[in-house]
């Protein structure tokens, strides 16, 4: 999947920049999936019309846990770190960015088609990746004409292969089990699996999404949900967690990761450090956990751990308030606290980290697109997803570089992490 590098034969600046690069893939990395749309009819002035054909992603090395994907990691780093410093600052962030299709296409609020408005936005912004909701999402032929079509696109203008993801948890949240047209039996609330207690029936759920996902064209999917919850607390998380039980919920998260990822599809494990036991919605504003480091370790971090061993490429990090933290009232995804001390360093994890949506209100409410796409790489973020104004976030990283607020190396290390995965899972580089 990835070209091989003589690392003997390199200058001994590219040899160090290897060895690091090296470092930073040794941890499992990830890989997101490609979207995008914009219709002919949008074109025409109507707002959506798709097209799509089957692109499912490659995932490499399967269920393979850090150790066994290090070495396919380590070749991919080279490969990446080669393209990394033939992109411009410009192409570097925007892969940093993963966006509904509707951000790439000026005045069209629902995109079914990727046409040519949508070949004019990704030729402008040749973003890491696209996530597609239900609106985009009409029936079989137009979705897989859709995710074609986009990723052609980018092959067209010699850009970086994006990643196509999708929010298809099964149950309460799915974008395509629920539509009649797809003809795809919903595997069901985690919940319902937790009960169980079957990690079988788990893994066989997540290879069933993916048995349908990635025909589609879909690489990446952002679940499984690895959420502790708090039934007493919690009206969100029921159905979507797994279990109250951590242990429980580390054997399912651990079993889906597995599933996905033996079926070649990408997954996400959310919302770190787990949002399971707070009151409310961060879709509508501020949410908030008591719990210190070590009680979170306790019970919280037990099933990233899990999802973790098991090779997750790709974790989440949700909304949340964590006061006894972080020390004061600033969203997880913003904190290093979070990113960096719990997720990097306590538990290890070296590969991409992606904010929960920053259109949601936690964010919205409080910064702007600029302020939080900086401040959640500032952090340790990779991947600032969806932001309320992808225009503004975008063009907030480019004046926080060019203030010194941010540094061209740190844009450097994220875009090696991605593009590694990339280039390891996809052969995409």
């Amino acid at each position: 999947m990835s070209r091989s590098f003589n690392c003997s034969a390199a200058s001994p600046v590219t040899r160090r920049r290897f060895l690091w690069l090296s470092a930073v893939a040794g941890g499992t990395l990830l890989v997101g999936c490609e979207s995008e749309g914009a219709g002919e009819a949008a074109d025409a002035g109507s707002s959506t019309t798709f097209d799509e054909t089957p692109a499912g992603g490659e995932s490499g090395e399967g269920s393979g846990n850090q150790e066994s994907t290090g070495s396919a990691a380590s070749d991919a780093a080279a490969v990446a770190a080669e393209r990394v410093n033939a992109m411009t600052l410009e192409q570097k962030v925007a892969q940093l960015f993963v966006v509904a299709p509707e951000s790439l296409v000026e005045g069209v609020s629902q995109v079914t088609q990727a046409g040519e408005m949508t070949h004019e936005g990704i030729t402008h912004w040749p973003v890491g990746g696209i996530v597609y909701f239900a609106q985009n999402l009409l029936e079989p032929a137009q979705t897989t004409e859709m995710l074609a079509n986009a990723k052609k696109f980018y092959e067209e203008d010699g850009s970086v292969t994006p990643f196509l993801a999708v929010d298809e948890e099964g149950g309460s949240v799915v974008r395509i089990a629920d539509n009649e047209a797809f003809d795809v039996q919903d595997v069901g609330n985690a919940s319902d699996i937790g009960v169980a207690g079957d990690a079988e029936a788990a893994k066989q759920a997540a290879e069933a999404i993916a048995d349908y996902l990635a025909p589609l064209g879909f690489n990446l999917d952002f679940a499984p949900v690895a959420d502790v919850v708090d039934p007493l607390r919690s009206d969100t998380m029921g159905l979507r967690s797994f279990s109250s039980d951590a242990a429980v919920a580390a054997d399912m998260v651990r079993a889906e990761v597995e599933g996905f990822l033996a079926k070649n599809l990408l997954c996400c494990a959310k919302h770190f450090p787990g949002i399971g036991a707070a009151a409310g919605d961060s879709h509508d504003g501020a949410i908030t956990i008591e719990k210190t480091a070590e009680e979170l370790e306790q019970v919280d971090l037990v099933p990233f751990k899990a999802a973790i061993e098991a090779g997750v490429p790709l974790i989440m990090v949700g909304h949340l308030n964590l006061p006894n933290v972080i020390g004061d009232d600033t969203p997880a995804p913003l904190s290093a606290k979070v990113v960096q001390e719990l997720l990097r360093e306590k538990l290890g994890y070296q590969g991409i980290v992606v904010t929960d949506s920053l259109a949601m209100g936690a964010i919205a409410d409080r910064y702007t697109s600029a302020e939080a796409a900086v401040a959640a790489l500032k952090a340790g973020c990779d991947i600032p997803l969806m932001p309320e104004s992808f225009s503004e976030a975008y063009q907030g990283v480019l004046d926080a570089v060019a203030a010194g607020d941010l540094t061209e190396e740190r844009i450097n290390e994220s875009v090696t992490r991605i593009l590694t995965a990339k280039a390891q899972y996809l052969g995409a580089l």
